[in-house]
């Protein structure tokens, strides 16, 4: 009988080693049943992996966005650019210098250019002046140096193809939340056969992988999809080419839209909000514009959740980081009471975040989804129960 409680004790611990640890733990992504995936979670706010889980991996690598799966991403985000012979990459920046190995490379010394982005002259090793088959020589790496650096030089740059893969192959429902990015430059600096435009190559390849549908459709649910560009011309012009839900990214108050050149307080107002309202579900604007911070201490909300909810808007705002250099003093350097924050008392309906990991784990201890998971006080007492008649023999 000591032996059966002790093995019931034994029990106790590593359930409570599991609930205590830092991750919750998930099968490894891998190619599910296709029949028996798991559904994507609409009942509490979206957990979008920010160029997939990059605050552990370099970003947008299938190796970050394999972790974000793990540990229980609703959506993997990835920001689309193109390559020189219009081939659709999983890359945040125009240039590659930040988080590649290019400049190590003497083959492309010479390719260094200064163009204009965005009215500043920008100098830079430029995405679009490489093939595919020059980027994929190039290694990414870690973009801050307080990061985990021992993946650098180890994952290359990936196709939106392999992306849209990724998502398909996981064990269960994965969303995507592709960014049409700086579609001005990229119309630019790169021609498509017909005349066709960089947002047509990226509805065109969502479609040759099922993408569509309206928001909760049952389409949508299947292969759940948001499309997000700060480019408000792009997202009304794609509006003709396919019903997928789009949402409008925001910037900083003092930086204008990219293609129509208005202001922070044009594109927030309600008369914008009545117009954008026709083509996007949601906005996604910079967390500091939404609760406006000084010397790192948050101040007063603005109304921007209030409002945009009023126009039956979703708010998705980015970007929410681990790291002290990121947290604000009112958190006390506590990424969890930030989420509680945002998600409790803003009231959002996602976050775009670098530690997917924390964000899962969060939610999973404050709401348990029904018939997924037990809260930690729902769990030990089902163990209590379960130890409880041997206790008393013993």
């Amino acid at each position: 009988m000591v032996m059966i409680l002790t093995k019931c004790l034994l029990l106790v611990w590593l359930s409570l080693l599991t609930l205590c640890s830092g991750r919750t733990l998930h099968s490894h992504p891998g190619k599910g049943a296709k029949d028996a995936k798991q559904p994507i979670q609409t009942s509490r706010p979206y957990n979008i992996a920010h160029r997939g889980s990059n605050g552990e991996i370099p970003e947008e690598t299938a190796a970050s966005y394999l972790r974000a799966i793990e540990e229980g991403t609703d959506f993997i985000e990835t920001d689309i650019l193109s390559s020189k012979d219009g081939m659709l990459i999983c890359f945040h920046d125009v240039i590659l210098d930040l988080t590649t190995n290019i400049a190590s490379l003497k083959e492309f010394a010479d390719r260094q250019r200064t163009y204009v982005v965005q009215g500043l002259n920008t100098t830079g090793f430029f995405i679009f002046d490489f093939t595919l088959e020059e980027l994929k020589t190039l290694r990414t790496k870690q973009r801050f140096a307080f990061r985990d650096q021992q993946y650098n030089g180890k994952y290359p740059i990936i196709t939106f193809d392999e992306f849209l893969t990724i998502a398909r192959e996981a064990p269960r429902v994965v969303g995507i939340y592709p960014e049409i990015k700086n579609p001005v430059l990229m119309n630019q600096h790169v021609k498509w056969p017909g005349g066709k435009r960089f947002e047509d190559k990226v509805v065109e390849t969502l479609k040759k992988y099922g993408y569509g549908g309206a928001y909760m459709s049952k389409k949508w649910l299947n292969k759940p999809l948001f499309i997000q560009s700060f480019a408000p011309s792009s997202l009304v012009y794609i509006s003709n080419l396919t019903d997928s839900p789009k949402v409008l990214l925001i910037d900083d108050v003092t930086i204008p839209t990219q293609d129509t050149n208005q202001t922070y307080a044009e594109i927030t107002s309600d008369a914008y909000f009545s117009y954008i309202k026709q083509y996007v579900v949601g906005i996604g604007p910079w967390k500091d514009t939404i609760v406006p911070v000084q010397n790192n201490y948050m101040q007063a909300p603005t109304d921007l959740v209030k409002r945009a909810h009023a126009h039956k808007l979703q708010v998705h705002p980015y970007t929410y980081r681990n790291e002290n250099e990121y947290l604000h003093f009112n958190f006390s350097q506590d990424p969890y009471k930030e989420y509680e924050y945002w998600i409790n008392e803003i009231r959002v309906d996602g976050l775009f975040t670098d530690f997917t990991g924390s964000l899962h784990n969060f939610q999973e201890w404050t709401s348990p989804l029904p018939g997924r998971s037990k809260s930690p006080r729902k769990l030990l007492s089902q163990i209590a129960s379960l130890v409880s008649p041997f206790a008393k023999k013993a």
